[in-house]
């Protein structure tokens, strides 16, 4: 049977700085250019009218409308001063909560699986090779409220390989999910890790010191390769090396360098490194944050973090604190929060956040933290994370308060198009199930595994 196109998003079993929003005149001439546009997925105005906005950037709109259209924010703003296009699909909003969609700095959803146990360093690996758009993780994610992940290989090497960022469109390709750039080549960071995690047997190292040693010797082989690939004679550049282009591109800042770190040490370590490579880096989990937030802060290394109500399983994590947050914001180190599914269900994430804020962390960062932030740490800032016009109109419809444990995912809707819908049966199964639902997922563990 050949694949079809699911308007519901990926599936296993169906292939497939904020300023008000124009007004008048200038309202009508943003719309219009919108409208103008090359089509996309969206082919109809939608209006949502009457619910409580989160813009994320600004405040909020108790009563407010949002106007989408070509698969883009064209407006926001209250009911009595957004006026709703004439044509436009009306959507009551009334009692609902309407947020940004929801930013994942750290997933292993798509059964992708990165390097192997040939060598600690494989920065040549890329984790969109061996991803399953058809993986019933993204449908996880969708209940869940998820519109972009940043999927990231294991953490068992000092280099896993290339993460990818993807936007959870409907999809038949891992192509049809890819962030580009200008020149169309996909978005990507690099997954590093220090720790007990890439502690094993030969050649893998055995300490952290010689870990770090590792990664500096690969950086100063990039440097030079970096040299060599810059000189004006074509005759003298060296052959085109995998390992070492990716490790340049960080060293020339055009790749972020995303790096599980959990003891403060560890922590202490990758900055050290940043600042002898100059390297651009988000700290993922940085369960010891706490204990070194003016250092962060001086560096101004954001980070990733991870919430856990039931923390254990690593023994370097044993200090983790829900307070993490608070103090990192108390010392305005910029932070995220991350799932790192199946550690945490993507369909939990909103919750990471009400623990957050239940261990003092203000609810306006931690609600920054799983969209705003999250973006910018991707360097997506520019086009999602906060509701603002011209932003890819990516949502989350919420039946009320997102930091409630009542609150439920009503709607998700990706570039103008509703890709979640819990009235939906289907929708509602993978909202609702258990291990049965997603039956097909497994993950990339760090330390265990024929590919480890």
């Amino acid at each position: 049977m050949p694949a079809t196109r699911s308007p519901a998003g990926p599936d296993l079993r169906r292939p497939g700085a904020w300023s008000p929003a124009p007004r008048g005149v200038a309202w009508l001439l943003a719309f219009a250019a919108l409208l103008s546009a090359p089509a996309a997925a969206q082919d109809r105005p939608v209006a949502f009218v009457g619910g409580t906005l989160l813009p994320i950037s600004t405040a909020a709109i108790p009563a407010g409308t949002l106007v989408i259209a070509g698969g883009k924010i064209v407006a926001i703003g209250p009911v009595a001063t957004t006026p709703v296009p004439d044509g436009a699909e009306r959507i009551d909003a009334t009692g609902k909560v309407i947020l940004p969609g929801l930013v994942d700095t750290h997933s292993h959803v798509g059964g992708g699986r990165g390097g192997d146990g040939s060598a600690p360093v494989q920065p040549d690996v890329r984790i969109l090779d061996s991803i399953n758009v058809r993986d019933t993780g993204f449908k996880k994610c969708l209940a869940g409220g998820l519109t972009t992940l940043n999927i990231m290989p294991g953490s068992g090497h000092l280099v896993g390989g290339q993460t990818v960022y993807v936007k959870l469109r409907p999809a038949d390709t891992i192509d049809d999910l890819l962030y580009r750039d200008a020149e169309g080549r996909p978005l990507v960071g690099l997954k590093m890790a220090n720790g007990t995690n890439s502690q094993r047997d030969a050649p893998f190292p055995g300490t952290r010191g010689k870990s770090a040693a590792i990664v500096r010797q690969k950086f100063l082989a990039a440097a030079e390769y970096r040299r060599k690939m810059d000189d004006p004679d074509e005759t003298k550049r060296p052959a085109r090396d995998l390992e070492l282009e990716a490790l340049a591109e960080c060293l020339a800042g055009r790749r972020i360098v995303h790096h599980h770190s959990h003891r403060a040490d560890d922590i202490l370590t990758v900055l050290r490194l940043r600042e002898e490579f100059g390297l651009r880096v988000v700290l993922h989990h940085v369960s010891e944050a706490w204990k070194v937030p003016a250092e962060l802060a001086r560096a101004g290394v954001p980070c990733s973090v991870i919430v856990l109500d039931s923390p254990g399983g690593k023994i370097e994590a044993m200090d983790m604190s829900l307070a993490t947050g608070r103090v990192l914001e108390a010392a305005g180190v910029p932070c995220s929060l991350h799932t790192d599914d199946p550690v945490t269900d993507s369909r939990l994430f909103l919750r990471s956040a009400a623990l957050a804020v239940r261990a003092g962390m203000s609810r306006e960062k931690a609600l920054e933290a799983v969209t705003l932030a999250a973006a910018r740490m991707l360097d997506l800032d520019g086009r999602i994370g906060s509701l603002e016009a011209g932003k890819d109109a990516d949502l989350v419809m919420l039946s009320g308060d997102p930091l409630a444990v009542r609150t439920k995912v009503l709607e998700t809707w990706i570039e103008g198009r509703k890709v979640f819908d819990r009235e939906d049966p289907e929708d509602l199964a993978f909202a609702v199930g258990g291990y049965g639902t997603g039956r097909d997922q497994e993950a990339e563990m760090c330390c265990a595994g024929p590919n480890q």
